[in-house]
């Protein structure tokens, strides 16, 4: 069970110091790349992603919610990020990108909103490291979890196996993690219950229980 604080809702402007808060506790640390296109938000690119990768001790998670994934998401991988995740409804051809993603030795992932359906993923699964199941709508922190995505969980893990990374990401917290977990998933994104709290490390402790 891995632990990936999302610095979407930290100090963004001291982004260094937000990630080191995390690092000695936390399994990953998760950068949202959004171009206010794919999603109705803008936060930061490559270079800030590969300054946070020259920096950290922890792998970098990086989800892009950017169009033209097939364009932009492999430069991500050979800049050092540990792992890559793209969304199915942006991609052009997904299978060749994830083997793009693959090749520059970084894992791969491909995240579906809300509305998506699992089948959107019929014939890579074979290809992914990961699957991330939104638990919000893409492209703001802070929004309510919601619940009727768990079957989706489950359905993921039934379709994808043991080995697969399950991992979710919109409303994660003390209150919610428990309920992932049980639905299948392994992996998770929490971001505004994390960095809202003064203490951040012991956040991420707690989750680390509740899942562990």
């Amino acid at each position: 069970m891995l632990i990936s604080p999302s610095v979407l809702n930290s100090n963004l402007g001291r982004l260094s110091e937000e990630i080191s808060k995390v690092e000695g506790v936390a399994d990953l640390i998760h950068l949202d790349v959004m171009d206010n296109h794919f999603v109705p938000n803008l936060s930061f690119g490559l270079p800030v992603v590969a300054g946070v990768i020259a920096q950290t001790s922890l792998p970098v998670d990086v989800h892009l919610m950017i169009d033209d994934p097939d364009r932009w998401a492999p430069a991500y991988g050979e800049a050092g990020a540990y792992s890559v995740t793209f969304h199915i409804e942006a991609a052009k051809d997904p299978l060749t990108l994830s083997k793009n993603i693959s090749a520059t030795g970084a894992r791969v992932a491909a995240a579906l909103k809300p509305g998506t359906d699992l089948d959107s993923l019929d014939g890579l699964i074979e290809h992914l490291d990961m699957i991330l199941i939104m638990t919000v709508e893409p492209g703001f922190g802070g929004q309510a979890f919601m619940y009727d995505m768990m079957p989706k969980i489950t359905r993921a893990r039934e379709l994808s196996g043991a080995q697969m990374w399950i991992e979710v990401d919109g409303g994660v917290s003390q209150n919610t993690i428990t309920d992932c977990k049980e639905a299948g998933a392994n992996v998770f994104v929490a971001g505004s219950c994390v960095y809202s709290n003064p203490d951040p490390a012991q956040v991420v402790r707690d989750l680390k229980a509740l899942v562990e």
